[in-house]
């Protein structure tokens, strides 16, 4: 993994430096049309109501807030720090956050405490890579 020079919040990356920084650390995310893109399968439409609200609450946290597209079955969360007019260290941290939240998978911890979610369609709500 590369170490990336930390720039200040807001001053946009290159769009080389953002798809190298993408595949190094957010392989599931792509550069598009200006914005850093993931979409998310979900298992119906309460799983997709699960993510958005997610997504939501860690938006509104970090008051950097994604374009999101919403279906059935998937969310697409679109990234960019609008004032900086490109992609900065902002949409990296949030991206890496609603990863880390949203993939978060108890039952295949080394030691989980959690059990996780059943192995039954039922109680699925995302579908992990």
């Amino acid at each position: 993994m590369t170490t990336w020079r930390r720039k200040p919040a807001n001053e946009p990356f290159a769009v080389d430096e953002v798809e190298a920084r993408l595949k190094d650390e957010l392989p599931a995310w792509h550069y598009e049309d200006g914005w850093i893109r993931r979409k998310y399968k979900t298992a119906g439409w309460k799983g997709t109501l699960m993510v958005v609200n997610t997504v939501g609450h860690l938006a509104e946290a970090a008051w950097h807030h994604p374009d999101l597209t919403v279906s059935y079955a998937f969310v697409t969360v679109k990234l960019q720090t609008h004032d900086a007019k490109g992609i900065t260290e902002k949409d990296f941290a949030l991206a890496k956050k609603i990863d880390e939240v949203l993939m978060w998978q108890p039952g295949r911890e080394a030691d989980p405490v959690f059990e996780g979610t059943p192995d039954d369609p039922r109680f699925k709500y995302l579908k992990y890579e």
